[in-house]
C-alpha cells in the first residue's frame, strides 16, 4: 500500500462524507454560512459561502399520511387482445389527473389477478380525498379542437388580464367574464372520442419513421372530413381531460375515416400517444372497490418509531463492533456513519420515496455493510494469528473475504432486482432502498474501511497486537 495513495483516498473519503452529511442535513452548515457571510459582510459578494440545497426527503403515504385506492376496471366493451393497452392508457390518464390535483409523486399502477384488471392509486399527503376520488373515477374524455380565429384569441386573452387579481365576486361583475376560463387558442368541435374506433402504431413506407394511424366510425368519418376541409394548413389539437396531447397540422381534406399523425416521433412517443388516444376513445369505466386511509398523525408516529428503532439498532451495532473488534471496530463504525450519510444523500439525489418498507430495506443494508466488515476483520485476525505482518494481514484479509462479500451481496442484489421488477409499490420501495444500500455498503467496506486500515500500516499502532486481535 503506497502511503500517498492512501492519503489521497482519505482526503477524497472525508470530502465525500462532508458533502453527503450536509446534503442529507444542511441546516447547521447553512446557518454557519449565514453567520460567516454576515460577520464578514460578504452576503452579496461572489466570495460568499453558498448554501447546500435543502431538499426534503420524500415520504410515502404510510409515513406522511394519505390514501391507498383500489379500482376495478370494466373492460367488457373491449376486445381481450386490447386489455393491456387499455389499462396502460388508463393508467397514464389517471396519473395525469392526480398530478393536476396537486398530489406530489403519486403512484399509479395496474394489476391483473384472477381475471380482474385493477388500478392501484396511492396519494401521499392528500387532504381532500373525496374530490380526488371523484376526479379519478371519471371516464377519460377525448376531443378534437380547431384553432380559434385571431380576434377570438385576443378577446379571451384580454378578458384573462381583466380578471387578474380580482375575487370571484368582483370578476363576476365584468361582462362576458366566462370567456376568461376558455381555451384562448382552440375551440371544441363535434369530434370526440366516441367517434374514434382505434388508434394504432404505423410506419412511414418511405422513411420508416413511426406514426399514429387513426380510424373513425362512419359518423366520425363525416365529421372528420368536414373538420379537415375547413382547417387545411391549420393545427388540429387533440385533448384528453382538457389537456393537449398532440397538435398536428392538417395537410389536406381527409375522407374515408382514416388518418395519420406524423412528426419527428420516437417509437416510445408514438406508443404513448396511441395508448392515450385509445384510452380516451374506449369506454373504460372504473369502480372504487377498496380505500385505505392513513392519517398524518399515524404516519408521523410510524416515522418516529421507525427512526427510533433504526437509531437504537445502529448504536448497538457500533457498540458490538467496538467491544469485539476494538480499533478495527472503531474504524468500521466511522465507515458505517459515512455509509449512512452517503445512502441518505443518494435518496435525495435520485428522489427515492421512503416508506416503512424502505426503512426496513435501509436497516437490512446496514446489516450487510456490517457483515462485510466482520468478514474482513475475521480474515485479518486469522492472518495476524499466524504471525504475518500487519500489511500482509490487511491485504490477505480483504483478498480472502472478497469472494464471500461478493457472493452474499450479489445474491441479495439479484433478489432485490426481482422484487423491484415484479413487486407492487411497497415491495418496490423496499427493493430499491436495499439495492442502493448494498451497492454503497460494498463501496464502504472495500474502499473506505480498507483505506482506514491502510493508514495504520507502518505506524507504531500496528505493533500493538491487542488493538487488532
Amino acid at each position: 500500500m503506497k502511503k500517498k495513495k492512501i492519503y489521497l483516498a482519505l482526503i477524497f473519503i472525508f470530502v465525500l462524507a462532508f458533502l453527503a452529511v450536509n446534503l442529507s442535513y444542511p441546516k447547521y452548515f447553512n446557518q454557519g454560512a449565514d453567520f460567516f457571510n454576515s460577520k464578514f459582510q460578504i452576503q452579496n459578494s461572489k466570495f460568499k459561502i453558498p448554501h447546500f440545497p435543502e431538499i426534503p426527503f420524500k415520504l410515502g403515504l404510510d409515513l406522511q399520511g394519505g390514501s391507498h385506492l383500489l379500482y376495478e376496471a370494466d373492460l367488457s366493451q373491449i376486445e381481450p387482445k386490447d386489455y393491456g393497452q387499455a389499462m396502460e392508457g388508463l393508467r397514464d390518464i389517471i396519473e395525469r389527473r392526480v398530478n393536476l390535483f396537486g398530489v406530489r409523486e403519486p403512484i399509479v399502477q395496474t394489476q391483473e389477478a384472477a381475471g380482474h384488471h385493477r388500478l392501484i392509486v396511492e396519494l401521499a399527503g392528500i387532504k381532500d380525498i373525496g374530490e380526488a376520488i371523484k376526479m379519478i373515477g371519471q371516464t377519460p374524455f377525448l376531443e378534437f379542437r380547431e384553432q380559434r380565429p385571431e380576434e377570438e384569441t385576443q378577446r379571451i386573452l384580454e378578458k384573462k388580464k381583466e380578471i387578474e387579481g380580482k375575487s370571484p365576486e368582483e370578476f363576476q361583475q365584468i361582462p362576458d367574464w366566462q370567456l376568461a376560463f376558455e381555451d384562448p387558442y382552440f375551440k371544441s368541435t363535434l369530434l370526440t372520442g366516441k367517434y374514434l374506433k382505434k388508434a394504432e402504431i404505423g410506419f412511414d413506407q418511405t422513411t420508416g419513421k413511426p406514426l399514429v394511424l387513426l380510424r373513425f366510425n362512419d359518423e366520425g368519418s363525416k365529421i372528420f372530413e368536414e373538420l379537415t376541409s375547413r382547417n387545411i394548413g391549420k393545427p388540429l389539437a387533440i385533448y384528453i381531460d382538457q389537456i393537449p396531447i398532440s397538435i398536428p397540422t392538417v395537410q389536406e381534406t381527409i375522407s374515408g375515416g382514416k388518418a395519420q399523425i406524423t412528426g419527428d416521433f420516437t417509437i416510445d412517443q408514438v406508443k404513448t400517444l396511441v395508448r392515450n388516444l385509445n384510452a380516451g376513445a374506449l369506454p373504460v369505466p372504473i369502480e372504487l372497490i377498496s380505500q385505505q386511509t392513513v392519517g398524518p398523525t399515524l404516519g408521523t408516529i410510524s416515522l418516529q418509531k421507525s427512526l427510533k428503532a433504526g437509531i437504537i439498532g445502529f448504536l448497538m451495532v457500533i457498540l458490538f463492533l467496538i467491544l469485539f473488534y476494538r480499533l478495527p471496530g472503531i474504524l468500521a463504525s466511522l465507515a458505517l456513519v459515512i455509509f449512512l450519510a452517503l445512502v441518505l444523500a443518494a435518496f435525495k439525489i435520485i428522489s427515492v420515496t421512503l416508506t416503512l418498507a424502505g426503512i426496513a430495506g435501509l436497516i437490512l443494508s446496514i446489516g450487510m455493510a456490517v457483515d462485510a466488515n466482520i468478514l474482513i476483520f475475521s480474515r485479518m485476525r486469522e492472518e495476524l494469528s499466524e504471525g504475518k505482518s500487519f500489511l500482509i494481514s490487511v491485504e490477505e484479509g480483504f483478498r480472502r473475504a472478497w469472494p464471500s462479500i461478493r457472493d452474499g451481496n450479489l445474491t441479495t442484489l439479484i433478489v432485490a432486482l426481482i422484487l423491484f421488477g415484479f413487486g407492487t409499490s411497497f415491495v418496490k420501495g423496499f427493493a430499491l432502498v436495499l439495492s442502493i444500500g448494498i451497492l454503497i455498503s460494498m463501496f464502504s467496506a472495500l474502499f473506505i474501511t480498507k483505506n482506514f486500515l491502510g493508514f495504520f500500516v507502518g505506524t507504531k499502532l500496528e505493533k500493538l497486537s491487542w488493538l487488532w486481535r
